[in-house]
């Protein structure tokens, strides 16, 4: 969730109906912290790859699940996590008609309750900021399967800093050995850690 992302779509038009449902939803309830319109539209891009089940950790609102939603192909399922019971509620009202989608209430950690995941979304706890725990990846991604890690300032020096100190949590997923990751630059103030599942090995 970003600060102020839910403002930052004051200015964008032509956006796909379900994140403009969702956004609406925030908007009623005051909501600011929703998906940036730079990191939905990699969400959408990167569903469009997914062949079976999407995950996502931290709903809000919604507006980063429509996202995903949108850009899905027919058949991939998407189950997202809220531990704010209220949010959750609306949330699910705003994906009622998309059985496709379910929304559960509780820590992110339930989030292991589905899966393995063609694509993880880790936007409201398992990223490991802060001192919390990290998801385990090789538990909750198939082989091959891209995990996204969200809201961080672009790195401008190596290794990267965060409030003057080296940022474990960038590291943790750009160094993880079951992962090949790669930071994105999205906006000037805005980056995402995006890695794919190693493959095992061959056979011999």
């Amino acid at each position: 969730m970003s600060i102020s992302g839910t403002d930052a779509y004051d200015s964008h038009d032509h956006l796909p109906p379900l994140v403009e449902r969702a956004l609406a939803a925030a908007r009623a309830h005051g909501f600011p912290y929703s998906c940036r319109p730079e990191q939905g539209r990699l969400l959408h891009a990167l569903a469009g790859g997914a062949r079976g089940l999407i995950g996502e950790t931290g709903t809000g609102f919604g507006v980063g699940l429509a996202w995903l939603a949108s850009g899905a192909g027919d058949g991939v399922r998407l189950v997202s996590v809220e531990r704010d019971p209220e949010r959750a509620r609306v949330a699910a009202e705003v994906f009622a008609g998309r059985p496709e989608v379910e929304v559960l209430t509780g820590d992110w950690q339930r989030i292991g309750e589905r899966g393995p995941y063609d694509l993880l979304v880790l936007d409201g706890g398992g990223q490991g900021k802060g001192g919390g725990p990290s998801a385990d990846v090789e538990r909750l991604l198939t082989p091959g399967g891209t995990a996204v890690v969200d809201d961080f300032t672009p790195a401008t020096t190596w290794p990267p800093m965060y409030e003057g100190r080296p940022d474990a949590a960038r590291r943790f997923w750009l160094d993880h050995p079951a992962l090949r990751s790669v930071e994105l630059r999205l906006a000037p103030d805005l980056s995402a850690v995006v890695g794919t599942r190693r493959l095992p090995a061959p056979s011999k």
